[in-house]
């Protein structure tokens, strides 16, 4: 709207660029400003969007996520792990539509959710005998430089 009240003005795209701050080719044309001569506002928006609709909706993604919060176990796996394979599946079980495995990050990440691995320590570690071990037992067996 700024840039078609420079146009108004008598003001170039170059010098309508330049007022706004802008690069010239993010400027609409004069023949934009027709456009907007002749239909107003509608005149100077967009196409629309570009490239392919998402498979999934807005709501859909939200009933995608309450069920990944379930856990895979619901879904007939042994573990408690999701990966992008098991969320493929579960995307084509509930929505019969197929992703890449290399894409279902992108629907996470729209989620925001984030990679995380498992930590690799045994659910029997006992912190508080390992802490006595390394100040007590450790000192007294670790090499020692000789005198």
């Amino acid at each position: 709207m700024k840039a078609a009240a420079l146009f108004e003005e008598g003001k170039s795209q170059a010098d309508v660029a330049r007022i706004l701050k802008v690069s010239r080719q993010s400027v609409p044309p004069k023949a934009g400003y027709g456009s907007w001569k002749s239909q107003g506002e509608q005149g100077l928006k967009g196409a629309g969007r570009a490239g392919r609709k998402p498979k999934l909706s807005p709501s859909e993604l939200k009933r995608l996520e309450q069920s990944l919060l379930r856990g895979p176990s619901v879904y007939g796996y042994a573990t408690e792990l999701w990966t992008l394979e098991r969320i493929v599946s579960v995307i084509e079980k509930i929505f019969h539509v197929h992703y890449h495995p290399g894409h279902v990050w992108r629907i996470l990440r729209e989620l925001g959710w984030s990679c995380q691995r498992p930590q690799r320590q045994a659910r029997e570690r006992n912190e508080i005998a390992i802490q006595r071990w390394v100040r007590y037992k450790w000192p007294r067996i670790k090499k020692k430089p000789k005198s």
